[in-house]
């Protein structure tokens, strides 16, 4: 592919890819409906987009980071689709955690008017992906996977292809499932280990050393001691992918009996305006829960 890479929504994770993209010498065309990114994007040496049907016809493939399903199915079939043209064998690679039903029903649909979807949601906040670090989680047909191979090894340092195409979400939302919890009980044995009356850095130390060890610890644990929030993954993103997590779970009548606890703090957190701030902030919650 010699066209320029497109990437639809500048957030953490499109600014990442986006460093990504030019870090491996391709150029890259963006579009977000925040002026302020568009801005941001020429800043780092990307090129700003009209409108994505701008972008559809000029990139290929397209790196969707959008937040939803509902905005993967209306930017693929609103605006790429009718842009890019009937039979114009285009790849789409959709970063986006959706629902793995409808992303299935998606490309099928997209598939017999041109466009070729790949799933490609990473595992890795927006710093990790930045850094090299994100592990990326492939679904779809080997041969378009072939087509992107390039600009999938420059977004993640490792992918690993799941299966068809709903595979690579399943798979992603299992994923984020684990770490949630991690995170979740990291945060609650700091708060307990802050009650006791240790000192939470070294006790830190401590725990990264010891058989409870997890990379939450190196990539939250001093987020949450210092209350350090800035936003590497939101809570209402994750938010978002444990709602996908219980309607799965309720699909296949499985009871998530820790994730429905999850889902409590973290709504608990929006409800007390800590929806932007980053998935490390479920701290703040815990500290909130005292008895009597």
């Amino acid at each position: 592919m010699t066209e320029s890479v497109g990437v639809v929504g500048l957030g953490l994770l499109g600014q990442a890819f986006v460093s990504r993209l030019l870090g491996a010498g391709f150029a890259v065309m963006g579009f977000d409906v925040d002026g302020a990114k568009n801005v941001k994007l020429a800043q780092s040496g990307g090129r700003p987009a009209a409108c994505v049907g701008d972008l559809a016809q000029r990139c290929n493939p397209i790196v969707l980071a959008v937040f939803s399903t509902d905005q993967v199915e209306d930017v693929i079939e609103r605006e790429l689709l009718p842009a890019a043209g009937e039979d114009s064998t285009k790849v789409v690679l959709c970063a986006s955690t959706c629902d793995p039903e409808r992303i299935a029903l998606l490309a099928e649909r997209v598939g017999k008017r041109g466009l070729r979807l790949l799933e490609t949601p990473v595992s890795g906040s927006s710093g990790q992906v930045a850094r090299g670090e994100g592990v990326g989680l492939i679904g779809g047909d080997a041969e378009v996977i072939r087509a992107a191979e390039g600009v999938l090894h420059a977004l993640f340092a490792r992918h690993f292809h799941i299966g068809k195409i709903g595979d690579a979400g399943r798979a992603k939302l299992a994923v984020n499932l684990i770490l949630g919890l991690n995170r979740l009980a990291m945060a609650e044995g700091l708060v307990f280990a802050e009650r006791l009356g240790l000192d939470l850095e070294a006790f830190l130390n401590v725990a990264r050393s010891s058989a409870a060890y997890s990379q939450v610890m190196d990539t939250k644990g001093l987020k949450m001691i210092r209350g350090e929030f800035a936003a590497e993954g939101r809570i209402t993103q994750h938010l978002k992918d444990v709602h996908l997590m219980l309607e799965q779970a309720q699909r296949v009548s499985q009871d998530l009996p820790l994730l429905a606890i999850h889902a409590d703090v973290l709504q608990a957190c929006v409800w007390q305006g800590e929806g932007d701030l980053d998935n490390s902030a479920v701290i703040k919650e815990i500290r909130r829960r005292r008895r009597g």
